[in-house]
């Protein structure tokens, strides 16, 4: 019950409350039947119930129905005593409908409690059909119809019908059902027709033994009948005591009123009764006699008798003798095989296929179906099996739908199966896929309990889980990391510490909260991961032979999603095993204990002694190639210690005569260690002596981790607090240049100008920056009014204003204008307004002294209120630096929410101190005195809020419906190359045997990739991706290549006229070939060399087309940074343009001469999980890895990294030349576990990195040679809190403006809007050069233009 979902109970208060609005909805007569029954078994006497008829809807139900009618009645006299009154038929006031309709409801609770023990009594494989036919019954449309709308009791009694049928599921509860039958029989006797099948199901289980059918069960017997003696005697007893039977029967069966009653009947008495009213019309021309007294006893809807006048009455006797006839082929298969099954349900077992012939002859005519398989080899019997297939008689194994052809049946399964596999969890599909792959657990349950186990209680990155705290309190959340420890053991092998996970999950009420936990504190949300779903999407993806001990193997196409190795070991194919297993049948049957050994076949031989010894070195030889087959595919098959080997060549037996000897086994010596399988954890390996360290750090910040370094000159002012906000502010506004419309700038430039000081505001990066990013909180004021992107904190002004809104609602509200006072009608009114404004300002600044104490924002806010800093960013009022003051007023409104209330204060005390006046000039001038850590913190918090915005979700939706399209571009392009090869190959062969023999052949460079598994479908020679760690998919970033976008214009038409040249070189060649006259040989050979020519380039267009995919691939990867890798002190490599952004930067922007964006390996330290897991162990692990390796963690990292360290997260080094690099790929250990997966990424990325190592060294020379000599004295260097000053016309940063922003809006951020008919004058110039942008702009398959390739995001 706990793997279904939603649950009964769940359903059924979903379908009570829509019953609930029901109440006033129409009623039929059957309301005021059962308020009638209501008022007569609550005010007459039990002998008077059945002779009641003052309405002329009389009591016609048994005797246990007007029971339950009477209790109902003791309740209803205190809803509404006139509910209970005979006389007041027709009443129908509020109180007497909702109270029925209730009593409706509520009875229908044994409908529900029946259904949940219907489903816990099915059989697990049965368990999701039995909950389909549940719900199906509780949600019924016609049960909600008649019982909630019309008005009846249908579900109640449907429940005791079906409590009846599940206790006569098992043979203890026979007897009950048999008794729970009668009582339903006592309160509706409509259920007489199922009576015949109860008597011969319970006769036939219960009664009769289930060897003989004439073995009567006694004591059952007695027990089935003396408990419906009591049944009946207690409910009918009464009237029989009162000799009232006759009137009661007349009542519950009134035969007088035929077969058609207030217009119902059953279908055939329908029809009968139709037809007798169309032979009314025409019996007298066809001379019919009619009965006069039957033409007008037609029904009116009322109690009435009727009868027929053309064709003969039915009489009761004959209805009973025709429903017990329909009834008897039924009832004598239920007799002859007495099952549950055949009582109550068809039984439905899964279809057999029609086996495939065995002989089937190459040009024989055959006849298939698709969806199953099947082949015929005459056309008889494929309609047989097809006139089977088309029969309505399956169902659904997963929906529970019934009555389907198989077609349709087989359609409907895998629709369901896809929809359950769609609801699976993504996180956890690659994970179980690696885990079953290659499992030899045969049956498909069987796997399926042990995946669930293992992955019970394992959560991956990318979940969505739920985190539990001390408290009870659960917040949701998604996993972003998984931190693995390993199991420690003692000397003596002894378990000291098991293996634990611990994971940092992001929780979902606070976007920038994360948290570290353990697997005790997390559940997945109910019915994310249950064995029905994992079961359903194993059964689609996973796939084995029909051999005993096939393995199971991952679909192709699947497994190369998942970039799952698809090579089959050794030791698993069929041959292996099947020669194994005959190996060891035969070692069986010969009774052999011990091994067989060969020895050379070149020594002499002894002449056998009859047949006999001939046999026995016939079945050894025979033995012994079995062996050696065996053998050669698994080579520690049969192997024999050289001890035995050599006392068998030494013993008195050792006689050469025979090839193939048996040595009896020797006791069994100890197995040895095992051998290590690398790569293992890092930190287990031994250190290397004498080994070089690490190349040194190099710091960003004037506190190294490491005291002794001396930081470098760029470092002015920077504390290494701030290096890694640096990074990810630079990071974010580069990665999402196009949705903030901004040009890409280098690391170098941004660093620079956040260290000016005078020249702050002449610095286009700075406002610009600013301004893009402030845009894209708050719409423009024409855009949806000016609507707020992010969640805002209610500021303390709005708060202490709400209780004044009554008072101003009448007012019409100002409109805002640029200036801080703008004019107006001063009035009496407006004045007292703004006096008891300024009075509730006054009393909420006294509220919050602290903060006065701190800053003088609420100052600031309280003085430009009518222009505030929403409405100026609204209106885009960023000149002369007033997006300083937008920053302050949103920063103050931001302190309101706790988690940013320190830092919020913080910045605000440097922006507008208390010291100084509160206005705009202030806080504009304050801001080139702050140093550039304050201005990260300002950054960082944008860049946070500009996260939640709708523009950014948007991009970053559309980059991975791009990736998902680029995927599949990528895999296709790979098959058509892969196709292209083998066409090229089986071209060369047929050069090869055309060749002139004056001619050498030389082998086709492109054949050598043939079998590469990076051009192939993905599935061979790959390295799997680790579950645990967030690793970029290599495959697609190994290759970077020159692109088809705006970004690499200029190198894809480099590479334009170079294939145009080889193209011009190779057709004046093949001309010159020409003009030969060749033999009829040579033109065959030429033509193929033509082909061959062809398909070389066909086969270099497609893996151009492949380079161009993977490129696309990184640079719509814009999520997360993804991280190269960690070494074994958990220290985090990142480059930064590895995804998410071209190389070097636009290359349309203004600072693209630069040619690089970063252009340094940054070091990232490790954080607390892994640093306390890893590092700073306990006493007694310490103790143990000092016992084994001489050292302590924290010494083996001061001893192997050399000078430099970074001790935590917070930490950040970089390397900047080429040499550092290829030393710490040589540092790396590739029998480390994280090491090695480092290392191939560093390999992999090598030359790109140093490329752009070396151009930023390169334009840094060039720029330092550019500044005077005496432009920077030595005495200029800052301190930590004051901030480097140049020249504004020797910084780099000055070079940068903003060509993006120009070119799609006409102007940069920071200035206003230009006049309108200054932009009508500019059209016909932007228009040409969107022209220009839109014919390099790279499009899809579709010709969709791709949004990270060259063209601009438009919000």
């Amino acid at each position: 019950m706990a793997e279904l979902y939603p649950s009964i109970a769940q359903c059924a208060v979903v379908a009570t409350a829509f019953k609930v609005l029901l109440f006033p909805a129409y009623r039929s007569t059957d309301f005021e039947v059962h308020r009638n029954w209501l008022a007569l078994t609550y005010s007459l006497p039990i002998k008077q119930w059945y002779y009641e008829k003052t309405s002329e809807w009389t009591l016609d139900y048994p005797p246990a129905f007007a029971y339950f009618e009477w209790l109902l009645a003791q309740m209803a006299r205190f809803i509404d005593p006139n509910i209970l009154e005979i006389e007041n038929m027709g009443y129908d006031r509020w109180q007497a409908v909702y109270f029925q309709r209730t009593t409706v409801i509520l009875a229908e609770f044994l409908l529900i409690y029946a259904l949940k023990c219907y489903i816990r009594s099915s059989s697990q494989p049965a368990k999701q059909t039995s909950y389909a036919a549940a719900l199906s019954i509780l949600l019924s449309p016609a049960l909600l119809i008649i019982d909630h709308i019309h008005f009846q009791y249908n579900g109640f009694l449907y429940g005791v019908l079906l409590l009846s049928l599940v206790c006569a599921r098992k043979q203890s509860g026979q007897l009950s059902s048999g008794l729970i039958f009668a009582l339903l029989l006592c309160l509706k006797h409509i259920y007489l027709y199922l009576a015949p099948a109860y008597f011969v199901y319970l006769l036939r289980v219960y009664c009769l033994g289930s060897k003989t059918r004439l073995d009567i069960h006694l004591v059952n017997s007695l027990k089935l009948g003396s408990g419906l003696v009591i049944v009946f005697g207690l409910i009918f007893g009464p009237f029989i005591y009162w000799r009232q039977l006759d009137q009661l029967l007349s009542r519950l069966f009134p035969f007088g009123r035929g077969l058609c009653h207030a217009y119902w009947a059953p279908n055939i008495w329908s029809l009968y009764s139709f037809t007798d009213r169309v032979l009314l019309l025409v019996a007298p021309r066809l001379g019919f006699v009619i009965d006069q007294d039957a033409v007008h006893s037609v029904t009116r809807g009322l109690i009435g008798n009727t009868s027929f006048a053309c064709l003969p009455s039915i009489s009761p006797r004959t209805t009973f003798l025709l429903s017990l006839v329909s009834q008897m082929p039924s009832l004598v298969k239920l007799f002859l095989q007495p099952s549950w099954e055949t009582f109550v349900l068809y039984k439905r077992k899964p279809v057999p296929l029609v086996s495939r012939p065995s002989h089937i002859q190459e040009d024989q005519e055959i006849w298939t179906f698709e969806q199953t398989g099947e082949v015929f080899t005459t056309y008889q019997s494929y309609l047989q099996r097809g006139d089977f297939y088309r029969q309505k008689r399956f169902s659904c194994e997963i929906t529970g739908h019934s009555g389907l052809t198989f077609f349709e049946a087989f359609q409907s399964e895998a629709d369901a199966s896809g929809e359950v596999e769609d609801a699976f969890p993504d996180a956890l599909k690659g994970p179980i896929l690696r885990k079953v792959q290659f499992s030899t657990i045969s049956r498909l349950d069987h796997l399926v309990d042990h995946v669930y186990e293992d992955f019970k209680h394992d959560y991956y990155p990318g979940e969505s889980i739920v985190v539990t705290f001390g408290d009870s309190s659960r917040s949701p959340g998604i996993l972003r990391e998984k931190t693995k420890f390993p199991e420690l053991l003692r000397a003596d092998g002894s378990i000291e510490r098991s293996a634990f996970a611990r994971y940092r999950v992001c929780l979902n009420n606070s976007s920038d909260k994360e948290i570290v936990v353990e697997a005790n504190d997390l559940v997945r949300e109910r019915k994310t991961f249950t064995k029905q779903r994992l079961r359903s999407f194993l059964k689609k993806s996973i796939d084995h032979e029909s051999w005993i001990g096939a393995p199971w193997c991952v679909k192709p196409e699947i497994a190369q999603f998942y970039q799952i190795s698809g090579s089959l070991p050794p030791h698993l194919t069929y041959e292996h095993q099947m020669a194994q297993r005959k190996a060891h049948s035969m070692l069986k049957k010969n009774d052999f204990d011990g091994q067989l050994l060969n020895f050379s076949p070149g020594l002499p031989q002894l002449k056998p002694k009859g047949q006999k010894h001939k046999r026995e070195s016939q079945d050894a030889a025979r033995l012994g190639e079995e062996y050696q087959r065996a053998l050669a595919a698994n080579p520690d098959f049969g192997k024999i210690p050289q001890q035995q080997v050599e006392q068998f060549l030494t013993g008195p037996n050792g006689i050469n005569g025979v090839s193939n000897i048996v040595v009896k086994s020797q006791p069994k010596q100890p197995p040895p260690p095992p051998a290590l399988k690398y790569p293992i954890e890092d930190l287990e390996l031994p250190p290397v002596p004498n080994k070089a360290p690490r190349p040194a750090l190099k710091f960003l910040s004037i506190d190294p981790p490491t005291p002794h370094i001396l930081p470098e000159k760029s470092a002015r002012g920077i504390l290494m607090r701030s290096v890694g906000p640096l990074l990810e502010t630079w990071d974010t506004l580069n990665v999402y240049c196009e949705v903030f419309q901004l040009d890409s700038f280098t690391f170098d430039d941004y660093v620079e100008a956040l260290q000016l000081t005078h020249d702050i505001h002449h610095c286009t990066l700075i406002s610009e920056i600013h301004c893009a990013v402030l845009k894209k909180l708050v719409n423009d004021v024409n855009d949806k009014n000016g609507q707020v992107q992010f969640s805002l904190p209610e500021s303390k002004s709005s708060r202490s204003e709400d209780s004044s809104v009554a008072d101003t609602t009448s007012l019409p509200s100002p409109t805002p204008e640029p200036e801080a006072k703008p004019s107006a009608r001063t009035t009496r009114s407006s004045l007292a307004k703004s006096e008891a404004a300024d009075l509730k300002a006054v009393q909420t600044a006294g509220s919050s002294t602290i903060e006065s104490k701190l800053h003088r924002a609420a100052d600031m806010e309280h003085a430009t209120r009518a222009y505030d800093w929403k409405m100026r960013l609204r209106k885009r009022d960023f000149g002369q630096g007033a997006w300083v003051y937008i920053i302050v007023g949103l920063l103050y409104q931001l302190s309101n929410d706790p988690r940013r209330k320190g830092t919020c204060n913080e910045i605000l005390s440097k922006l507008a101190p208390p010291s100084q006046e509160a206005t705009i000039q202030t806080v504009i001038s304050q801001y080139s005195l702050i140093d550039i850590n304050t201005r990260v913190k300002i950054l960082e918090i944008l860049c946070m809020l500009s996260l939640e915005t709708k523009a950014i979700r948007i991009y970053m939706e559309e980059c991975n419906n791009n990736m998902t399209e680029f995927r599949k571009e990528k895999i296709d392009m790979q098959r058509k190359r892969r196709a292209a090869m083998e066409d090229l190959q089986s071209l060369h062969e047929e050069r090869k045997i055309l060749q002139p023999r004056s001619r050498t052949t030389s082998p086709l460079p492109e054949l050598e990739g043939l079998n590469d598994s990076k051009m192939t479908n993905g599935t061979e020679d790959e390295i799997e991706v680790d579950d645990e760690d967030v690793v970029v998919d290599t495959e697609e970033e190994e290759k970077p290549h020159q692109g088809r976008s705006l970004r690499r214009a200029n190198d894809r038409a480099t590479q334009r006229r170079k294939r145009a040249e080889e193209e011009r070189l190779r057709k004046e060649r093949l001309q010159a070939e020409k003009a030969k006259k060749p033999s009829k040989q040579e033109k065959q050979y030429e033509k193929i060399v033509k082909k061959i020519e062809e398909a070389k380039d066909q086969i270099k267009e497609y893996e151009e087309e492949v380079s161009v995919l993977e490129n696309d691939l990184r640079e719509s990867d814009c999520p997360r940074t993804r991280v190269l890798g960690k070494d074994r002190f958990w220290n985090r490599y990142y480059w930064f343009e590895r995804n998410a952004m071209p190389y070097a930067g636009l290359p349309d922007s203004s600072t693209a001469f630069a040619g690089y964006a970063n252009g340094c390996l940054w070091v990232q330290g490790p954080d607390d999980m892994e640093r306390q897991g890893f590092i700073e162990l306990c006493e007694a692990e310490n103790r143990q890895y000092y016992n084994a390796f001489k050292m302590r963690v924290p010494e083996r990292k001061m001893i192997e990294e050399g000078q430099t360290h970074v001790f935590n997260a917070r930490q950040w080094g970089y390397l900047d030349e080429p040499d550092e690099l290829d030393k710490l790929i040589g540092w790396l250990d590739t029998h480390g576990v994280r090491e090695v997966k480092l290392r191939k990424e560093l390999q992999a990325q090598r030359d790109k990195i140093t490329k752009y190592m070396v151009q930023r060294k390169r334009f840094l020379a060039m720029s330092a040679e550019k500044k005077p000599e005496d432009e920077e004295p030595t005495s200029r260097m800052s301190t930590r809190t004051k901030t480097y000053t140049g020249s504004a016309t020797t910084r780099r940063c000055f070079a940068w403006t903003n060509l993006t922003a120009e070119r799609e809006i006409g102007h940069m951020h920071g200035e206003p809007k230009p006049p309108a008919n200054n932009r009508k004058q500019g059209k016909p110039a932007k228009k040409a050069i969107e022209e220009d942008v839109r014919q390099t702009r790279a499009t899809s398959r579709q010709g969709k233009p791709l949004t990270r390739q060259g063209s601009r995001y438009t919000f």
